[in-house]
């Protein structure tokens, strides 16, 4: 804000490309261009903030709806998860109009994204075994494990097939803006019936791991089309599919 009071008014040499990235799709997108972009010019007038400390506000934010979620109401902890997204997208909206990009806030905002992620799928499962007696807990532990193992593998999948250069296909509906969404609405659904929640969990260990069977697919096709290209052409064989030691 400026010495009025009033939000800072964004150059025009930033249109629209300072709200998002490339790489957004479908619910973040919206929420950063319709939630994040009303808040970030309010921010820009302020003195001493830097994008980083919006990174660990939401990830706290974040990481403490999922310790609500398990001791606590599921309305209150998807109240605060909403917040702690539309918070996740201000930071790289204020790097970006305040030229302050890095790689070290990227991989900040990357690493701990996977606290608040973690700690909300890992709430949520804890939720239901506290609330619904039809789940079992063998059944419950196994879902859970699922989630939350299908959801970091979602973002380390494509941060690894960035890396490597390889084709994932089509967006999924399995991004953390996506993930977050669906359990924010249904923990808010959970005031109406418990298994609201058991319908995000499933969402959570099912349609993770099944993106994730179909990116191994894409990229094992690929691994076989990069051989058959080094075996017609000799001279291209040093630039095959890359090798596991990194991984």
């Amino acid at each position: 804000m400026n010495d009025t009071g009033q939000p800072i008014d964004i150059p025009d040499r930033f249109p629209n490309d300072w709200k998002t990235k490339p790489t957004d799709r479908f619910i973040l997108k919206w929420i950063k261009c319709n939630l994040s972009a009303r808040i970030t010019p309010r921010l820009l007038g302020l003195r001493g903030l830097r994008p980083w400390m919006i990174t660990l506000a939401a990830s706290g934010l974040g990481t403490m709806a999922g310790a609500v979620f398990a001791f606590g109401p599921a309305w209150a902890a998807s109240a605060m998860a909403a917040c702690a997204q539309v918070l996740d997208g201000v930071d790289g909206q204020f790097a970006r109009l305040t030229n302050a990009q890095s790689k070290a806030g990227a991989f900040w905002d990357s690493v701990l994204d996977r606290y608040a992620d973690g700690a909300l799928v890992i709430g949520l499962t804890v939720w239901i075994g506290r609330n619904v007696e039809a789940v079992p807990y063998w059944l419950l532990g196994l879902l859970g494990f699922l989630a939350v193992v299908g959801s970091g593998l979602i973002s380390y999948s494509t941060a690894r097939a960035e890396c490597l250069a390889v084709e994932l296909g089509r967006p999924t509906l399995a991004s953390k803006g996506t993930r977050t969404f669906v359990v924010v609405v249904c923990g808010f659904l959970t005031v109406f019936s418990c298994y609201a929640a058991v319908i995000a969990l499933l969402y959570l260990a099912i349609h993770t791991n099944l993106v994730i069977v179909g990116r191994l697919k894409r990229a094992h096709g690929s691994a076989g089309d990069g051989a058959s290209q080094s075996a017609r052409d000799p001279g291209a064989r040093r630039g095959g599919f890359p090798s596991r030691s990194g991984v």
